[in-house]
């Protein structure tokens, strides 16, 4: 029978991501996230540089509603010197502890690490020759982003030799690149989860919204048997539509699936790597937070 903590006081719970970030160094991007559900909501600012390193040089955290730990908020401040890569989200549970509004502010951090793979500090007269032209900015990316190449099918091989071959759109936009001094909100996403029990499903939800992306996924799930019976989504906007168009429909391997404690592991095989998308996985991986 599945159970969320979540929904022991209620049939719906949902949890709303803003995130933004502004220009405001030379050598460094300020990344700045709210997150707010049912209980409380919190503000998370980071100031890091960006690709290759992502180091962390500031990075604070505040309640706007509800209670934080103080111990949340003193091992936030701790973070400077981190970089947002592989094992920073262990650092930061060691640092900040569960206290209060611990798991809300460690999925903050997660949300920022996410932001600063969208804004880079290319050369401007070379971020303006991507203006409308996807095979341009394909080739950026790959400059501008070390993690990008074989990250998804759209960075993979395949994805590549796919230009050419047919009309491939993106909005990719030059200050992405290379933001102007002191611009801001280069780049602003929001994220909308939701639980919900309704008779004998859970019926589950995310959207994301950004400058160059558009999703929202809804998932049902059996209460009595776990079991995955509706799985769709829509993607109004891509970074490349006609080439990150292809790997979206597996979304359709999840029907039939169990939401056990290992569909969290399982979903890399059905929608993650080269041959899949890499938000839909994350959005669909956040979703499957949400029930433990």
């Amino acid at each position: 029978m599945i159970a969320p903590a979540l929904l022991g006081r209620r049939d719906r719970y949902e949890r709303v991501m803003d995130g933004w970030v502004d220009n405001t160094h030379e050598d460094a991007f300020t990344h700045t996230v709210t997150l707010r559900d049912d209980d409380r909501a919190i503000e998370l600012l980071v100031v890091a540089l960006p690709s290759p390193s992502y180091e962390i040089r500031e990075a604070r955290c505040r309640s706007l509603t509800g209670a934080l730990d103080a111990g949340v908020v003193a091992g936030i401040a701790k973070l400077g010197g981190a970089q947002m890569v592989g094992g920073l989200t262990r650092r930061v549970a060691e640092l900040t502890g569960n206290g209060a509004g611990s798991g809300l502010v460690l999925a903050a951090v997660v949300e920022v690490a996410r932001l600063a793979r969208q804004t880079a500090k290319l050369p401007r007269e070379r971020a303006e020759r991507t203006a409308g032209d996807a095979w341009a900015c394909w080739q950026l990316d790959t400059t501008g982003w070390v993690d990008l190449p074989n990250s998804c099918f759209t960075y993979s091989a395949a994805g590549r030799s796919l230009f050419g071959t047919r009309t491939v759109e993106t909005p990719m936009q030059p200050d992405l690149y290379s933001p102007r001094p002191g611009q801001r909100r280069v780049f602003a996403r929001t994220k909308r989860a939701r639980l919900e029990r309704a008779d004998d499903r859970l019926k589950l939800f995310h959207s994301m919204y950004d400058n160059v992306h558009g999703f929202e996924l809804t998932y049902e799930i059996e209460l009595a048997t776990g079991r995955i019976v509706r799985a769709e989504h829509i993607t109004p906007r891509l970074p490349y539509m006609g080439i990150c168009s292809e790997p979206q429909r597996k979304i359709a391997a999840l029907l039939g699936e169990t939401a056990d404690e290992g569909l969290r592991r399982r979903i890399g095989d059905h929608l993650g790597g080269e041959s899949g998308c890499a938000q839909l996985y994350d959005l669909t991986a956040d979703l499957l937070k949400l029930l433990t």
